[in-house]
């Protein structure tokens, strides 16, 4: 049934499968030049050396957020995906909560302030994944 709890849910995955889709595989296509970029951004942080590690792990979680989230947008029309709604943005918030760790270590606290815009976007959309099964 199509209604603005079924359409809030479609519409806040679709807004994250995009945003992390294409953050994702961006990091894919141009890693050289992500690795680049956050070696000087965390270059005088204690995570230095973890930075490959970071982008591989943080690359992989995008990802998987991205894909679930697509596949939770598309619940409106196929039923049995609703699950992925949920996955779909627990790893969003997942993943902006490893991206805002790694910019408050960074002392980009501007960059942090963003994020946690998005990161209460994510939530609220996890929150909309669990009305009508609570209680």
């Amino acid at each position: 049934m199509l209604d603005a709890l079924a359409l809030g849910k479609a519409f806040a995955c679709l807004f994250f499968a995009v945003l992390f889709l294409q953050s994702g595989l961006d990091k894919v296509t141009d890693r050289k030049g992500n690795l680049e970029w956050l070696t000087g951004h965390f270059s005088k942080s204690p995570l230095a050396k973890l930075v490959p590690v970071m982008l591989a792990t943080v690359t992989v979680v995008e990802l998987a957020a991205g894909a679930c989230c697509a596949a939770g947008a598309a619940a409106l029309f196929v039923p049995a995906l609703a699950g992925a709604q949920t996955l779909g943005l627990g790893l969003c918030c997942a993943a902006l909560c490893m991206l805002f760790f790694g910019q408050r270590v960074a002392k980009d606290y501007a960059g942090a302030a963003t994020l946690a815009t998005y990161f209460v976007g994510a939530l609220l959309g996890l929150v909309l994944t669990g009305v009508g099964r609570l209680g």
